[in-house]
């Protein structure tokens, strides 16, 4: 095995540079213009407002994605302008993937143009792998973000591996822990490349572990690293819009900083079996190479991941006899980022997996193949390296030459015989013509436009209530980053049993309506604004509210004409006594609507024969309704016809946007475009039994385009010998 610092090797950075720009291209060509489901919305919108999101904070992210936010950039918008970031990043790490591939090839092929290629194939593997790819192109998450400092880490690392008693190698572990903190401060997954780098150095340079000085030094610049963490408390004094868990009092601060609130269970108390894990971890990975939501290629998926994960084994094996000293890091990397990570971890079934078995296992609200992004990415490199080992083995049959590396003599290919090996190299271009479709954003509006239907359902300077992220971080970001109806207060009930929120909410101001940019059904007409917070408490009864009620027996609620029963027994949350307490001391100075996300919760709190459906939202009225002009009694309850039809032809924008995108990737919050089709199939019904068949055709055949993108077809499936839903 050859001695690489006895090869004259300079990494190629140009062309890592070229293939970073490539890549960036290929992720500009499928950018995300607007925001997208999940948590997009909650970090573009804390990014801009420089608030904090979800525990840690990711302060990192944050400080970062506002510096993008604020770029003047040919007037691209918010998101744009953030999700470039996120492209820049991964784009980026690919350079360095690609580096960390040439590198391992130098022990292995003489001339640079085979290295540079084994790199550029590592590059391409990795970044159009489904899920780097599609998270690349939106502000999902903060990962990769992360990938970002772990591949730089890696790369960094391996050098170090080479020369560990060079004059540089000392400041280059200075660089690798600072670089360890840093990344801690974007996301706990910034620390993943630790148990690498400390095998690297034990092996590499055991001594080093002796040398105090150096030592400390490293540990106090990780823990410089971490600095970030410091804005936190400073601006959330300042209470910008989003601000999660207020960490203002130590304790606030340390609970945010260890996540308190998302506490996972006990490693040793397994949520399911380790086998059921790797389980999901296969199906993520077979998505990897070809995503396939419909299920139409699942054998030629399954057949794909095999052969990805054969040479990327066979990679593996590959580095490990060819430059064992960066295999020691690398090899421990991948473990950490797999197998590790995995067990730590310790996820439930996978939202998508093994659905034969239904809801007879514990499951994740959503598939979480993005944690393993960076295990997705890094897989490239070893895949490449086993493409360039099979490519090698192929030419030798066109022919080979004998040729000096380093100090061994090899009988390698020749030069013709790599070219006419090459069309082997096409693999490495199956993701990106398997995951083109599945992983591109470009032209997707359906999240912000969903924001925008479901915020103009509410009339002006309403309280809607809403049930968790997805129907409530893309009304942030209508709100706060292209302010859309910010008169509306937005309650997550989800989020209402934290002070923090509660506190927030109380603190927030009451914005002017702007009747002109607000739908037509709204205009002509008088809307006093409020003043004062709908929420009246001060903030030290804020404080002291319950954590719940016990409710034994059935309780009478009443406000004027509204008197709503709560069933009992049950158990009364926060969020509950607060929504009560709204109707009781600011209905209907202020109109209240549930947002039809929230299912049947209203029942739970007897107020369900008091709703009105209203576009996307479901309106609280002051007495029961009963029949009169354009208000009817549905299937799904009382209907304000006159107000839903208007909102759906003169303003809602979500309908011609999920048609549009024509895929719906993700099946956890199919729930959000499945409202489109309900919808659309009730006011279709009833003007059907208006005698408007026109218009009644028209809207079922939208719910069939509806359906028919989001793979909702069921809906239509002939049901006793019929064709109506």
């Amino acid at each position: 095995m050859a001695d690489s610092t006895e090869l004259d090797y300079a990494p190629s950075y140009l062309a890592a540079a070229i293939t970073a720009a490539l890549v960036f291209l290929l992720y500009c060509l499928t950018l995300a213009p607007s925001t997208a489901m999940w948590d997009t919305s909650e970090y573009i919108s804390a990014a801009y407002v420089l608030g904090l999101p979800h525990p840690p904070g990711n302060p990192l992210f944050v400080l970062l994605g506002r510096t993008f936010a604020i770029l003047p950039l040919g007037g691209l918008s918010v998101a744009v302008k953030i999700n470039l970031m996120t492209a820049l990043a991964s784009a980026v790490s690919a350079a360095m993937w690609f580096l960390i591939a040439e590198r391992v090839l130098v022990n292995w092929l003489p001339e640079r143009w085979q290295r540079i290629t084994g790199g550029a194939l590592a590059a391409l593997m990795g970044a159009t792998a489904f899920t780097v790819w599609n998270q690349s192109v939106v502000s999902e998450k903060v990962y990769t973000v992360s990938a970002l400092g772990l591949a730089i880490i890696s790369w960094l690392t391996v050098r170090w591996s080479d020369d560990p008693d060079g004059e540089k190698a000392d400041r280059t572990l200075v660089l690798i822990a600072y670089l360890l903190g840093l990344g801690y401060a974007n996301h706990m997954m910034g620390f993943l490349a630790g148990p690498a780098v400390v095998l690297a150095v034990l092996v590499r340079r055991p001594n080093t572990i002796l040398r105090w000085k150096l030592v400390t030094v490293c540990v106090a610049v990780l823990l410089l690293g971490m600095t970030p963490f410091l804005t936190q408390p400073i601006r959330s004094a300042h209470f910008p819009p989003i601000n999660e868990g207020e960490p203002t009092t130590w304790k606030a601060f340390w609970d945010n900083f260890v996540r308190v609130q998302y506490a996972p269970p006990d490693i040793t108390n397994r949520q399911t079996t380790f086998g059921a894990q790797l389980g999901m971890y296969w199906l993520y990975f077979q998505w990897q190479w070809l995503r396939d939501p419909a299920g139409l290629f699942a054998w030629v998926q399954r057949g794909l991941a095999a052969l990805f994960m054969l040479l990327g084994l066979a990679g593996a094996w590959v580095h490990w006899k060819r430059d064992r000293r960066s295999f020691w890091y690398f090899g421990m990397f991948m473990f950490t980022v797999t197998l590790m990570l995995i067990f730590k971890l310790n996820f439930k079934y996978g939202h998508s997996q093994a659905l034969e078995l239904g809801e007879s296992v514990p499951r994740e609200v959503r598939d979480r193949d993005y944690f393993f992004l960076v295990s997705f990415a890094a897989w490239g490199v070893w895949s490449a390296l086993g493409l360039v080992w099979v490519w090698e083995g192929i030419a030798e049959l066109f022919g080979t030459q004998r040729v000096k590396l380093g100090k061994q003599l090899l009988e390698i290919p020749t030069r013709r015989s790599w070219i006419f090996a090459s069309w082997i190299l096409v693999i490495a271009f199956i993701p990106i013509f398997g995951n083109w479709r599945a992983a591109s954003r470009a032209g997707q509006t359906d999240t912000r436009d969903f924001a925008h239907d479901l915020l103009d359902s509410v009339e002006p300077y309403g309280v809607l209530v809403t049930a968790g992220d997805n129907d409530t971080f893309p009304l942030w970001y209508a709100q706060e980053v292209e302010g859309i109806r910010k008169d509306v207060l937005v309650l997550c009930t989800s989020l209402l049993n934290t002070d923090w929120y509660i506190r927030q909410m109380i603190r927030r101001p009451v914005y002017e309506y702007d009747a002109a940019k607000g739908p037509a059904i709204y205009r002509g007409r008088s809307w006093p604004k409020p003043t004062g917070s709908a929420i009246h408490l001060r903030l030290s009864e804020a404080d002291s509210l319950p954590e719940y009620l016990e409710i034994r027996t059935p309780q009478l609620f009443t406000k004027d004409k509204i008197s709503a029963t709560i069933e009992g027994p049950q158990y009364l949350e926060r969020a509950s006594i607060v929504v009560l307490r709204i109707i009781k001391d600011d209905y209907p100075a202020r109109p209240l609507f549930f947002s039809r996300t929230t299912g049947d919760y209203p029942r739970t709190l007897g107020l369900n024969s008091y709703l009105m459906m209203h576009g996307l939202a479901r309106k609280l009225m002051p007495e029961k309704p009963e029949p009169a002009a354009g208000l009817l009694l549905t299937s799904e309850g009382w209907l304000d016809m006159n107000a839903s039809i208007r909102l759906w032809n003169e303003d809602f924008l979500g309908p011609a946007a999920v048609i549009k995108r024509g895929l719906w990737v993700d099946r956890a919050s199919v729930g959000i475009p499945y409202m489109y089709v309900a919808t659309a199939l009730n006011l279709s019904q009833v003007l059907a039994a208006q005698g408007d068949t026109a218009q009644a055709l028209a809207l079922n055949a939208t719910a069939r385009r509806l359906a028919t993108a989001t793979g909702l077809e069921q809906i239509f499936a002939p049901r006793g010998g019929g064709d109506k839903p």
